[in-house]
């Protein structure tokens, strides 16, 4: 392993695989009668068979289900990571071991105090080779099943230090839609009547891959339900994906609060579809059905093949691809404001051979699906079924018994493209998950750290 021995691990890494891989066979069972083991559901009319204290070590009290479209998928060992790609073959040359000026100085200093911070026992629980198993094995499920060391077990040192070191990772719009996220996931638990488990504002978890350095490769993963961080530093350089970030709901008043989550994500998805004239409207519209979940590239998915589809960049014209590039920037600005125009230039390169892709309707309130693809970013919205979280006709939200007693959709459980909405209700914006990710080998940082050791070592 490379990095040093911060190799001490709860369970071993076959262990994880065996784990994920378990639970999300039985996920890709579909149809109703899929059980969604992770997501809380009880084993029902697929006739799946697990016990009450293996539900209760995976899963908390009110279903969120599967990790649509990407939790299908087998965990993979990181040496046998290639990366999303359109056909299995990754595109070279992408990715190159260089300067950005800027500086990575404060999110190194904000890690080596939080890890500094940490005892032993949460050391051996937290950190990891820099090349671990652990980069691939996350999931945006509502589960207790982690590595590292929750926020929720920290002191209020190593807490306050674990926000430190987010707020020096993500921009200040980044961490307001974090931590908006992890405070609606505690409004979740609330609504369902359990915010001991995973649905709690503070269980999202740190590890640390590496060692904090500014010449030596390192990173770390903060995980929890509805929002997956993966950061990976190189010098001055980052790799902030995969990013998972989603909502149930995603609009709500709450503790005097009033959150609308997405609202950025929905709107220029909407202005640059709007903006397609009946050619381009033809290619980048889908003659699929919204599903429940169309989501293809989340968890468990990092060597996904993924063809290109959608209205081409070259086929737009000037101010339609400045709407593409500020579709791509309000995702990319989730990461610090420097990281995030190196990384926008690094799209902008590739605009005219970048695809958008879009599913279902295009009216404000519609629950819709859209894709930016390119050779460098793979951006994913979806608008999926209600699973936790139920509305009265009227807008205002169902009492927690609806959520408790309803059954998995078929949509839900089947994956991408499965079906109709599901028994769970039509798709809404009032869930939505989104990912990012860096096609061609480069999520995690996978390309650089290979690049790294074939130079610098």
């Amino acid at each position: 392993m490379v990095n040093g021995t911060h190799g001490h691990k709860p369970r071993t890494q076959a262990a994880h695989r065996s784990r994920r891989w378990f639970l999300n066979k039985a996920m890709l069972a579909g149809g109703v009668s899929a059980v969604a083991v992770m997501g809380g559901y009880a084993a029902t009319q697929a006739g799946a068979e697990t016990t009450a204290d293996a539900a209760d070590a995976t899963a908390s009290a009110t279903p969120s289900g599967p990790p649509a479209g990407g939790g299908f998928g087998q965990t993979i060992a990181y040496d046998d990571f290639v990366g999303v790609t359109t056909d299995g073959t990754v595109v070279e040359d992408l990715y190159a071991v260089h300067s950005t000026g800027v500086s990575t100085t404060p999110v190194i200093r904000a890690a080596a105090a939080f890890v500094d911070s940490l005892t032993d026992d949460q050391k051996a629980a937290t950190l990891f080779d820099v090349d671990a198993d652990q980069w691939l094995d996350w999931t945006n499920v509502d589960s207790n099943d982690r590595d590292g060391v929750a926020l929720r077990d920290l002191t209020e040192k190593q807490y306050a230090l674990g926000t430190k070191l987010l707020k020096s990772a993500l921009s200040a719009r980044g961490l307001k839609q974090a931590d908006s996220i992890r405070k609606l996931n505690h409004f979740l638990g609330e609504y369902s009547g359990d915010t001991s488990k995973a649905l709690n504002e503070d269980a999202y978890w740190f590890t640390v891959m590496g060692t904090p350095s500014a010449t030596d490769a390192w990173g770390f993963q903060f995980e929890g339900h509805h929002l997956v961080i993966n950061y990976f530093v190189l010098g001055d350089q980052v790799v902030m994906t995969p990013t998972f970030m989603g909502s149930e709901p995603t609009k709500i008043t709450y503790d005097g609060v009033d959150y609308h989550l997405f609202r950025e994500e929905t709107a220029a998805g909407l202005k640059l579809l709007r903006s397609l004239n009946s050619t381009q409207l033809a290619a980048a519209l889908s003659t699929d059905e919204k599903s429940g979940t169309d989501l293809i590239a989340g968890a468990g998915q990092d060597n996904a093949e993924i063809p290109y589809a959608g209205v081409k960049g070259s086929e737009l014209n000037r101010r339609q691809q400045q709407l593409l590039l500020d579709l791509a920037e309000v995702y990319v600005g989730y990461q610090d404001q420097g990281h995030a125009r190196v990384r926008l230039r690094e799209i902008e390169k590739h605009l005219d051979d970048t695809y958008f892709y879009w599913i279902g309707e295009y009216e404000d309130d519609s629950a819709f699906y859209y894709r930016i693809h390119s050779p460098v970013v793979l951006i994913e919205y979806d608008a999926e079924s209600p699973l936790a979280y139920h509305e009265d006709e009227d807008g205002t939200s169902a009492s927690p018994s609806a959520s408790a007693t309803a059954s998995p959709s078929a949509s839900a459980s089947g994956g991408p493209g499965a079906g109709g909405p599901g028994q769970m209700g039509d798709p809404t914006q009032q869930h939505i998950h989104t990912i990012v990710r860096t096609p061609n080998g480069n999520d995690y940082g996978v390309d650089l750290l290979r690049l790294h050791l074939a130079t610098d070592h």
